[in-house]
């Protein structure tokens, strides 16, 4: 990231990004009453009457080079994703200028945070958090009375943490936004999910599948019983991916349930069901209840204790095919999970259709991305550098990619289909199958990620985490 031409953010909130782009201008400092701004419009005089009216205060314009604007304006500044941007009208109203520009300019989270001094906003993009606003200490108590009014959560409850749902309604579409909220040193510190309804985006085809691992997966869906599970950390995209089943899987004559913390989308011909575990309606009970509904497919959110990995295989004992999470780092990891959590191995084997681990890697720009020869320092310590890798490409930054370098995301995979012999080793809980992967071509999360680093996809620096495993 190209910290340069990055202003703070106390004073970069004083411009909007569709007024920055509109006018060309840069907010530099402020002195006493007057902001400061660059420009490379010539017609100085004209551009600051106008902005005095626009930005509420006096201004003093100068003159900057085109090429240092458009580093200014692509390092502080993203673009709205959709097509209406001039047609946003924020309103008086913070909390919903924040929400707006998070949802305009992709941003999956909303973090506010206080601290001793001042409280600041963050906005995760691309799977990175950016500082986006600053607010005063005085204000920040009154922009969480209003998140916890509109979360419909107690405002006078400052102790413990709380959970919350607010339903946006905008002239161009609807969405929702899950609320957490959690006390901390110096206040409640909250945290916004933007959960999208719009599930037109999601397919299988474009989730991220090589064409052998597609395959795999589809021949395994389509079995009537049995359990899929997808690992991974915390915003790799397993619940989109599932999704993307769902929506392959969603035909008339099949009747799909399943039982999410929060819903994330919404599709219509599935009955899904809100997690309320404060009333005792956790993943184990609604489980136990969907098998009297006369349920063809199950999903389930997450798999986070024995109770409900009993109830999972449970489901697929009794002829159910059961969809989903869990936290491991590797597809033969949520096997060993599984008996870590006291499943009998021969269960596992039994039910267990396919285990699959997931990451989301940034691919480099394609507009700025360079080539570099491959040195022993570029990968990490102890790694063995395959032969056939002689260049990486490595992230430079330009305008298209706000200068980060990076643009856009894509999954890799990791697929475990289970056949007899796989079936042999989980019953004789073998610790290692590595042996067993090479045999059988398997294409780990590394191969992968190696594979898109051959292929000028991704950078080094990305992918390292999954190099060290």
């Amino acid at each position: 990231m190209n910290t340069e031409y990055t202003i703070p953010t106390d004073i970069q909130q004083l411009v909007n990004a569709e007024q920055a782009y509109y006018y060309r201008i840069i907010p530099v400092k402020k002195n006493n009453d007057t902001l400061l701004l660059k420009t490379d419009n010539e017609n100085v005089a004209q551009l600051a009457e106008e902005l005095i009216i626009i930005l509420g205060q006096a201004v003093n314009v100068s003159i900057d080079s085109s090429e240092n604007i458009n580093k200014y304006l692509s390092v502080n500044y993203r673009k709205s994703t959709t097509e209406r941007a001039s047609e946003i009208h924020y309103s008086n109203d913070f909390l919903e200028k924040i929400v707006l520009t998070a949802k305009e300019i992709g941003s999956s989270d909303i973090h506010f945070e206080p601290y001793e001094n001042r409280a600041r906003v963050r906005l995760r993009l691309d799977g990175k958090l950016k500082e986006q606003f600053v607010i005063d200490n005085d204000e920040y108590p009154v922009i969480i009375n209003k998140i916890k009014i509109r979360a419909q959560l107690d405002i006078s409850e400052k102790r413990l943490p709380q959970d919350g749902r607010i339903a946006i309604t905008t002239e161009y579409e609807d969405f929702d936004i899950r609320v957490s909220i959690l006390p901390t040193l110096h206040g409640e510190k909250a945290v916004l999910r933007i959960l999208s309804k719009d599930t037109n985006h999601i397919d299988l085809q474009t989730v991220g599948f090589t064409d052998s691992e597609q395959k795999i997966y589809l021949e395994n869906i389509k079995k009537p019983n049995g359990i899929i599970l997808i690992s991974g950390p915390t915003g790799s995209g397993k619940t989109t991916t599932l999704y993307a089943t769902l929506k392959k899987l969603n035909t008339p004559n099949t009747n799909i349930l399943t039982v999410e913390d929060p819903i994330e989308y919404t599709l219509e011909g599935i009955n899904q069901v809100q997690l309320k575990e404060n009333i005792g309606l956790d993943f184990a009970a609604t489980l136990r209840t969907f098998l009297r509904q006369d349920p063809d497919i199950i999903m389930v959110g997450e798999i986070r204790d024995v109770a409900t990995a009993n109830m999972a295989i449970r489901a697929a004992l009794t002829g159910h095919l059961v969809l989903s999470t869990i936290h491991t780092n590797s597809a033969w990891a949520t096997v060993s999970r599984l008996i870590d959590m006291g499943v009998p191995s021969f269960l596992i084997a039994s039910t267990l259709n396919v285990s699959i681990a997931q990451r989301l890697l940034r691919k480099l720009c394609n507009n700025c991305k360079k080539k570099s020869p491959v040195s022993p320092e570029t990968f990490p310590i102890g790694f063995q550098i395959p032969n056939d890798i002689l260049y990486h490409h490595i992230p430079v930054g330009c305008d298209k990619c706000y200068q980060t370098g990076y643009s856009g995301r894509k999954a890799i995979y990791e697929l475990l289909p289970i056949d007899k012999e796989l079936m042999g080793l989980i019953k004789g809980n073998s610790l290692n199958i590595d042996e067993y992967i090479n045999k059988k071509n398997i294409h780990t999360l590394k191969d992968n990620a190696l594979e898109m680093i051959k292929n000028g996809e991704t950078s080094v620096e990305e992918v390292s985490s999954l190099l060290m495993e």
